[in-house]
């Protein structure tokens, strides 16, 4: 009989404990903290571009009337009262919040105006929060602007006992003029800070023209025309330089994601006789200089910087680091170069516009949407602030009616406050007048009644009225709201102008990240700079081990060698040099001489370093140098002229330069100078022609050199007329034949040509 499955133990009645789907209380739990963490941690709202702890901060100032112009307090008071009142965590973790909003390469508008250490741009520290003080900067107030006036929703604290905001009023575009960066449960943003003004032409052009694309809204270059003032990109606080184009912005801000470019700004300042230095003036954002100079000071030590002597840092109130380059020779844009590659002189900001829509769904916006977003936002705070100033008047106009009718009855309305019971409800029964009124009348104190003159009350009460007016014709016009949106931002835009009055870039609102092409340089000379210089002798072995030994080197121990195995090639190089291999099956292949084994051992096999096919052998190695020309053939005796700049080849694969057919190889590959090509075949058939015959190509099979009945090409060599030809016997000994000597054996090319003159070495080379 089988066994009965178990079943759960169930807990003694009267215990309150209770089983639980462990899975199922983990994701509750789970997506209960992610939540928690996207919504109140991690992602700024998108209306005022701020987090809870830094609209927590601004709120406690706020309520301790630190306004711009008010007396610093010390940050301990701003942190003590945040963390009691709003903000349930520690104390540090509020103070670093703080910090960061004072300061200047942290924020582009800085909502926080501190005294005291705050930190510096090195990394230090800043001091303890009992040392500093702070109040709020007039950026900090715009986000405040209206906060009393009913323009935004409260909700209670994290203990119930208060109120604070759930979004500022946010009179300043701060998501994108501040920028954002954090990493959530699954989700991160990062969002670099904008210049104001810039951003404020993108947003009236938004509200003038409801179709405008993110194209619209990127600056363009138009000669002869002045600045549109839209967006160019971002404006980081440090400055610095961005490089890249105006399309990949332009599909960065339409995607909401992307990246940009940022470089140092540097200089080159003439020593005179030859000799210059370079200074970095600005440094990317988000770096830290000591640890800047730091990394330099490192590569250099493990010469990975041979182009730089020294690094310096001579900075006080601004940067300046000074590089000191190891000759006036060098080029100061490869050495910078190699410096972008190598540091953080070059750093890629990333853009996730990843924000909270209305304060409550996550989602990627692009630039139109994150602006939109912003002026809706004003909108709305426009007409809660309209219609609470409406209410404000109605109630004040209620009492004004109330004091006009108590001035034209002043006997009255004293002897009913002095003899009746209950003057309230005399006051209205006489009078007809309202509770608030009433109210009023009785609260008034006796020193204002000189005051209640019939013409101020009525003065003020047409005043009063021709305001509400206006506000009710603005409520009912959606026209007229985006107007008072225009005004306020135009408002914004001058206070933060692009250009000063005296034609300079604005101290505040001038634009800090300059844009600029990469500089052109050769990438292969940007590598070239970081190899150390070196004399090599290169070893190549008949069965393809490969190897380099120190200096320069002409006899060579047989010991070096695997049993078996002997010398094939050996070329003095140095470690800069790149090295051109070609085999059998017409391919060329690139090897570096910084990157060839050491000369300890026996080396490594080339085809451990470069894919050559099976069953191809090498033919020749040799020493590439630029603008150099080659004539490769084959051995049926086809060929034809190509520089080695066309044979560089940037992968493993090599290069396929000669084209071959059936059984045929390359054979031979020579350096292709003087006027005249002298070619010998395996028949003992020598034949000489003008080199001009030959086409030069980048690729193909060439042209026919000389014509064969039996056998191939076996050896090719060129030389100069007014020279003669040159060959040497097995002896040693050197042969010279002037062209008037060899009238006989000159001709076309692709003729079969005649026996060589007495003399001439038996294996048909021209080197015995």
């Amino acid at each position: 009989m089988p066994k009965p499955p178990d079943t759960p133990t169930l807990p003694p009645a009267g215990d309150h404990q209770r089983i639980v789907d462990l899975r199922k209380a983990l994701e509750e739990r789970y997506l209960s903290y992610a939540l928690s963490t996207i919504t109140q941690r991690a992602l700024p709202d998108a209306r005022d571009g701020l987090k809870p702890v830094h609209r927590r901060i601004l709120h406690g100032m706020q309520l301790l009337r630190l306004d711009p112009t008010a007396a610093y307090k010390k940050s301990a008071k701003v942190v003590g009262d945040v963390m009691g009142s709003f903000h349930p965590h520690g104390d540090q973790s509020i103070y670093d919040a703080l910090v960061r909003l004072a300061q200047d390469f942290s924020l582009r508008y800085p909502l926080v105006d501190g005294q005291g250490n705050f930190g510096n741009i090195d990394g230090d520290n800043p001091a303890a929060m009992r040392y500093t003080e702070s109040r709020m900067t007039d950026v900090a107030g715009r986000l405040m602007e209206g906060i009393g006036e009913n323009a935004i929703d409260f909700k209670p604290t994290y203990d119930g006992s208060d109120q604070e905001p759930v979004v500022l009023p946010s009179n300043f575009p701060n998501l994108l003029a501040n920028g954002s960066t954090g990493i959530a449960v699954g989700m991160a943003t990062s969002v670099p800070p904008h210049n104001v003004a810039e951003l404020c032409t993108a947003a009236l052009k938004l509200i003038l023209e409801r179709d405008t694309t993110i194209d619209d809204l990127i600056h363009r270059e138009r000669p002869g025309e002045p600045d549109d003032g839209l967006v160019r990109g971002p404006d980081f606080p440090t400055g610095g330089v961005l490089v890249e184009t105006r399309e990949s912005i332009v599909q960065s801000y339409s995607t909401g994601r992307g990246s940009f470019r940022l470089r140092a700004r540097w200089s080159a300042e003439d020593k005179g006789r030859g000799v210059y230095l370079i200074v970095v003036t600005e440094i990317p954002y988000g770096v830290p200089k000591s640890r800047l100079v730091e990394k330099i000071a490192e590569l250099l030590l493990a010469k990975k910087l041979p182009l730089l002597k020294d690094v310096r840092d001579e900075s006080a109130d601004d940067i300046r680091l000074v590089l000191e380059p190891r000759a006036g020779t060098v080029d100061p844009i490869i050495l910078m170069e190699q410096l972008f590659r190598l540091t953080d002189l070059e750093v890629r900001f990333q853009l996730n516009l990843n924000v909270l829509d209305r304060g409550t769904v996550p989602r990627v916006m692009n630039l139109a949407e994150a602006l939109r977003a912003w002026l809706e936002h004003r909108k709305e705070v426009l007409v809660r602030r309209s219609q609470h100033r409406v209410d404000q008047i109605t109630h004040r106009l209620e009492v004004l009616d109330g004091y006009i009718i108590a001035f034209l009855n002043l006997d009255e309305v004293i002897r009913i406050i002095r003899e009746e019971d209950d003057a309230k409800a005399s006051l209205i029964a006489a009078f007809s007048l309202s509770d608030v009124q009433a109210e009023a009348i009785l609260n008034m104190r006796l020193r204002n009644l000189r005051k209640l003159e019939e013409m101020e009350l009525r003065t003020e009460h047409k005043k009063l009225t021709d305001e509400k007016a206006r506000l009710e014709i603005l409520l009912g016009s959606d026209k007229r709201q985006w107007g008072e949106i225009t005004r306020q931002v135009e408002a914004l835009r001058k206070a933060y102008p692009l250009i000063g009055e005296d034609g300079k870039p604005h101290p505040t609102g001038g634009r800090r990240t300059n844009f600029a092409s990469a500089p052109e340089a050769n990438l292969d000379d940007i590598d070239y700079a970081f190899i150390e210089r070196e004399p090599i002798t290169v070893i190549l072995s008949e069965k393809g081990w490969i190897r380099a030994l120190k200096g320069h080197i002409d006899e060579f121990d047989e010991k070096g060698f695997k049993a078996g195995d002997r010398l094939k090639l050996a070329i003095k190089a140095e470690t800069t040099d790149k090295l051109l291999l070609l085999t059998t099956g017409g391919k060329v292949y690139t090897l570096g001489g910084d990157k060839l084994p050491g000369g300890r051992g026996q080396g490594e096999p080339v085809r451990l370093m470069v894919d050559i096919e099976e069953g191809q052998d090498i033919v020749d190695l040799f020493v590439h140098r630029p603008k150099t020309r080659r004539i490769i053939a084959s051995s049926a005796g086809s060929g034809f002229v190509v520089s080695e700049d066309e044979m560089i080849a940037n992968t493993r694969k090599g290069k396929q330069i000669l084209n071959l057919t059936g059984a045929e190889e390359a054979r031979l590959m020579v350096v292709a100078t003087g006027t005249h090509v002298a070619v010998i075949g395996e028949n003992r058939k020598l034949l000489l022609f003008p080199l001009t015959q030959i086409p030069e190509m980048t690729r193909g099979k060439g042209v026919r050199l000389q014509r064969y009945k039996d056998g191939g090409l076996s050896d090719l060599k060129t030389f100069d007329a007014a020279v003669g030809l040159t060959w040497s016997d097995s002896s040693g000994r050197t042969h010279t034949r002037s062209m008037a000597d060899l009238t006989d054996w000159l001709a076309d090319r692709a003729q079969a040509g005649r026996q060589p003159p007495n003399g001439f070495p038996r294996n048909n080379r021209f080197t015995g």
